[in-house]
């Protein structure tokens, strides 16, 4: 199984709370996602606010994307969401 992260900004999607970013698992587009508690909770990110979480994303991109490989290579190609719990239990 080969997953790539292009290097593209992340989304952040208010209703939600969480911030999206693109995975190729095996050339196909797939949907990763981590919460806002997750960022708060474990990266640092200070606040909600849009910019404090982006910049907790882009601060600590390479361990969130070692994390969402690691699931990935669980479920195959699918939509993954990470919460505060699983980086709880994980450290």
């Amino acid at each position: 199984m080969h997953i790539h992260f292009p290097q593209e900004r992340p989304e952040y999607c208010a209703r939600d709370l969480v911030v999206a970013f693109p995975a190729e698992v095996d050339g196909e587009r797939v949907q990763c996602a981590i919460t806002a508690e997750a960022l708060e909770d474990h990266f640092g990110a200070p606040s909600l606010r849009e910019d404090d979480l982006i910049e907790a994303f882009d601060t600590h991109r390479q361990p969130i994307e070692a994390a969402a490989r690691n699931l990935l290579k669980e479920v195959g190609a699918k939509p993954v969401m990470m919460h505060s719990g699983y980086f709880r239990f994980r450290d």
